[in-house]
């Protein structure tokens, strides 16, 4: 959080905002609003194409269908086809004969003449009896060939009547055929009188028309034009189609343009056969065409930022370094090195900021200086008053231990409690007022066995420490008086068995990690607000050395009378 506080963020921010922010949004927005506009025009353009395409071939499918209607103009073939479906061809003269078959066979030739010329043949197969067709080739039908069995004959004797659109098939009933596949227009002729079926005429048209119709058109990216036939069979396609695109042939029955991960699809209907044209627009030369644009816009704006980053660096290190530098020396200065001086350039706002620092720390040096030097002294002297206050009392207590030991003739309880003591001695008189925790409570150990071999079986000490805890420093001899009032003035008036325990344990309190020392007896207890001028004298010392050690340290009492009495130290330690 003191990282967004800082005037290197604010200045690095504001850069951000109003230059950085500017020059990449016009680096990125203005190369896909042209995007955007080429991409729209590409498909104006491409509709516009493919209405084109589909209206060229919805010319040749009305030619195919106006051919189909031609029987209807021409009352010789009418007739001739009525002769046919009565069953009167086999009965009638030669002449009526010769005149049926000139019909069928000589008189749509004449508007076959007039059509496109990719369109081919006209074919009648009469209700009854063989099948005629003319073409612009030598074509000759194949006589054994059954076109009751064929999916379009079948269609138009259901379409009664109508048009109906054939896709790509072969041209499988001609033989000698120089055309392998056709898309033609089945119609069923009826007796305009009776309305009875007469004949079935199919014109066919070569499939290699398609790609007549689509040479010669192009689109401004590579593109794939596909025709579907009304059963979405793929009548023509001038790419081969991968996986992709037949699945984007899907979504072009029900959308004009749709879109798919490499392509963009127009799909337009061709009328009046339910046939559709789809052109594929590859989106990577979309983009390629926009690309020399972002890459100027990119190079422009990464010159731009260069330059403006550099210019707010160079101002940001000179606004910001002085500061800096200011406050790593005042950081020094808490911490109590006042040896660091601000060195000023130039006789701006910043240079006066830092002179005015530099006399601050020399005074407040001067200042610190007095003030230490008198409450060290001051300090060191009551911490000794107060350590010597311990021993004498100590002492005292321990002696009269002595007596009884001698007086009950317990001489090697006594030469044991006074080599204990000797020790003990040793340890108090060395010349330190710290220690540790585990020297501390080896020290109380025999102080605890003083103590045992002087009560005898009513005193039961137990004594123990955390080892993760033995090196932690405290006030030495600072358990020792609260150990000694807990025997004096809780076990000793005590008339039953008692138990003194002393232990150390780290403990988590309110997110810290305390070392807690609990000294705790079941002797008398007393009362915390009544005050025994006696029992006192150690315990003040304890917390008056507690305090000047760890300020943040604490001493707690808790006591009833009849029910014991515990005593909390709680000295805050590093993880």
């Amino acid at each position: 959080m003191r990282l967004f506080q800082t005037l290197r963020f604010k200045l690095t921010l504001t850069y951000l905002l109003f230059i950085v922010t500017p020059f990449i949004i016009s680096a990125f927005a203005l190369p896909y609003y042209i995007q955007g506009l080429l991409s729209n025009e590409t498909q104006k353009l491409t509709s516009g194409t493919i209405n084109a395409l589909s209206r060229n071939i919805e010319t040749y499918l009305d030619d195919l269908d106006r051919l189909t209607t031609s029987p209807y103009l021409s009352d010789d073939v009418m007739t001739a086809l009525k002769i046919k479906a009565n069953n009167r061809y086999e009965t009638a003269n030669d002449y009526t004969r010769l005149k049926t078959d000139r019909a069928l066979s000589g008189t749509l030739p004449n508007y076959l003449i007039n059509t496109r010329p990719d369109i081919l043949s006209t074919l009648i197969i009469p209700k009854n009896g063989p099948a005629y067709i003319t073409g612009k080739f030598d074509m000759s039908l194949n006589n054994d060939f059954r076109f009751q069995d064929e999916d379009w004959y079948r269609e138009a004797l259901e379409a009664d009547g109508k048009a109906v659109f054939i896709g790509s098939h072969p041209q499988n009933y001609v033989t000698k055929n120089q055309v392998s596949q056709v898309f033609s227009v089945a119609r069923l002729i009826k007796d305009p009188d009776t309305r009875r079926p007469l004949a079935v005429i199919l014109a066919d048209a070569d499939k290699k028309l398609l790609e007549k119709i689509m040479k010669d058109v192009s689109f401004n990216v590579s593109s794939t034009v596909v025709i579907l036939d009304q059963d979405q069979k793929v009548l023509y396609a001038n790419h081969p189609l991968s996986h992709e695109l037949q699945e984007g042939l899907a979504s072009s029955k029900t959308k004009e343009a749709f879109e798919s991960a490499s392509y963009t699809g127009v799909s337009r209907q061709i009328s009046p056969a339910d046939w559709r044209i789809v052109v594929f627009l590859s989106k990577e030369e979309l983009k390629s065409k926009v690309r020399w644009i972002y890459v100027i816009a990119f190079l422009l704006s990464a010159g731009a930022l260069l330059v403006t980053f550099a210019v707010f660096l160079y101002f940001s290190r000179w606004i910001v370094k002085p500061f800096k530098k200011m406050n790593q020396i005042m950081n020094k200065v808490k911490k109590g090195d006042m040896s660091e001086r601000f060195v000023a350039r130039g006789r701006d706002e910043i240079a006066q900021l830092g002179f005015s620092l530099n006399n601050m720390i020399s005074r407040l040096d001067e200042l610190i200086n007095e003030e230490y030097r008198s409450k060290l002294a001051h300090q060191k002297a009551e911490y000794r008053a107060l350590q010597s206050q311990i021993q004498p009392h100590f002492l005292y207590n321990t002696l009269n231990g002595f007596i009884g030991l001698n007086r009950q003739g317990r001489s090697k309880e006594l030469e044991k409690a006074i080599l204990s003591l000797s020790s003990m001695m040793r340890y108090s008189l060395e010349n330190n007022q710290e220690s540790t925790i585990e020297s501390e409570f080896q020290f109380l150990e025999k102080y605890g066995l003083l103590q045992q071999m002087r009560f005898q079986e009513k005193l039961t000490v137990h004594i123990r420490y955390d080892e993760a805890l033995a090196l932690v420093s405290i006030p030495k001899l600072l358990i020792q008086p609260l150990v000694e009032n807990a025997i004096i003035h809780g076990i000793e008036p005590d008339g039953k068995d008692n138990l003194l325990t002393v232990t150390a344990e780290a403990e988590w309190i309110e997110g810290r990690r305390y070392a807690v020392i609990r000294i705790q007896d079941d002797g008398i207890g007393f009362d915390t607000q009544a005050s025994s001028t006696s029992s006192q004298v150690g315990l003040a010392n304890v917390k008056a050395r507690l305090r000047m050690h760890a300020p943040e340290a604490r001493l707690r009492i808790e006591s009833r009378l009849g029910a014991g009495t515990t005593i909390l130290i709680e000295i805050p330690i590093g993880e």
